[in-house]
């Protein structure tokens, strides 16, 4: 009788309770949540919380409702400290390592958990990457798309000066996710309609991945893998256009890598959540399916959570996905599996069998 398959999902976030969220950090304005756990706040921002499994206890119920076996944990973005003093940054940042670390550890069968750092000042980022691999145990990179540096410009990731940190996780053999968020504080329109998360966000996945494979780093880091959220949409429809450019205007991308040669490489991974098979079905036949890892956003409502209007449920995509042959069962299952775990452990299979270990003991 062959085992069930793991269903892990690859994306997903979680709030502190009120009380875990040191006093500062209100003081501040940096980030809290209300007593009455209804809104999470930044200065002169809120945000309603529509899910009562933004919390641990919660998320734990809604997990073992949806038979999720595990789920990886990302840092939340408002805590990317764009903005924030450095000392301000540092302690801000640390809260979010240390309560992910301290979820993590509690909770090992059921969540592995990300850590985040601010690439304006990579000196201090890489001591926190050392400090979050070697003593708190944390094998997943959380990046944003794009930060501010020390001097108040706006940059991608993927800048060559942040070298330092992709050899650091090249060393250590890390998992990579790469986040958008923070459009509306360099994007010069006006914040309505919700379209920094509906348009923009997607947009800034497409201009990292843009960096990311001109530089040809899936090559020059080959212990890395690098995950982008949201299914890096924008980059898949965007593909035909960045070739045709590259090769239409060379005198533009002089020594750089070609955009073909990272097209479903194996370090290279997109997350499930593009909300419609048509978008999934362009992802795959860009990238393949083994690219392709799970991915609910949980509990955000533009994550895949349960809706009576949109009659969804999490891990609706693929069961349709499959319905439409557009993928096999295999696949699927690889989807929520597989492939989530080989971006998460490589092919260090010793890892990998520990991962499985702690899930299912």
């Amino acid at each position: 009788m062959s085992k069930r398959k793991l269903r892990i999902n690859g994306h997903s976030h979680l709030l502190p309770y009120p009380e875990e969220i040191p006093q500062f950090m209100k003081d501040k304005g940096i980030f809290w949540v209300d007593k009455d756990r209804k809104f999470m706040l930044q200065k002169d921002w809120n945000r309603p919380i529509t899910d009562s499994s933004f919390f641990l206890d919660e998320k734990l119920e809604w997990m073992e409702r949806n038979k999720l076996d595990h789920a990886v944990v990302l840092n939340l973005s408002q805590l990317y400290g764009n903005g924030l003093r450095v000392e301000e940054m540092k302690q801000a940042l640390r809260f979010q390592n240390d309560f992910n670390a301290k979820v993590q550890h509690n909770h090992p069968s059921k969540f592995t958990c990300g850590f985040v750092v601010h690439p304006g000042f990579v000196r201090s980022a890489c001591w926190e990457i050392e400090r979050c691999v070697e003593v708190l145990g944390m094998r997943l990179l959380c990046l944003p798309t794009h930060y501010m540096d020390s001097i108040g410009t706006w940059r991608c990731i993927f800048d060559e000066e942040n070298e330092p940190i992709f050899e650091m996780a090249n060393k250590y053999n890390l998992a990579v996710e790469i986040h958008p968020y923070d459009g509306e504080k360099f994007i010069k329109l006006e914040n309505t309609s919700w379209r920094f998360h509906l348009i923009w966000m997607l947009a800034q996945c497409g201009d990292a991945y843009h960096f990311f494979t001109l530089n040809g780093y899936q090559e020059k880091y080959p212990n890395m893998r690098t995950c982008f959220a949201h299914g890096g949409q924008l980059a898949q429809i965007n593909l035909g256009r960045r070739i045709q450019g590259f090769d239409g205007r060379p005198d533009l991308f002089e020594g750089k890598s070609h955009p073909r040669k990272a097209v479903g490489h194996k370090n290279i991974f997109f997350d499930t959540l593009v909300h419609d098979t048509g978008g999934l079905e362009l992802l795959i036949r860009n990238q393949g399916s083994k690219q392709v890892i799970m991915g609910l956003d949980d509990p955000y409502p533009l994550g895949e959570m349960e809706s009576e209007k949109q009659s969804s449920y999490p891990g609706k995509i693929i069961d349709l996905a499959i319905d439409r042959k557009i993928i096999t069962e295999t696949e699927g299952d690889a989807i929520w599996e597989d492939n989530v775990i080989q971006w998460l452990c490589g092919d260090d299979e010793d890892a990998k069998q520990k991962l499985i270990t702690r899930i299912t003991s």
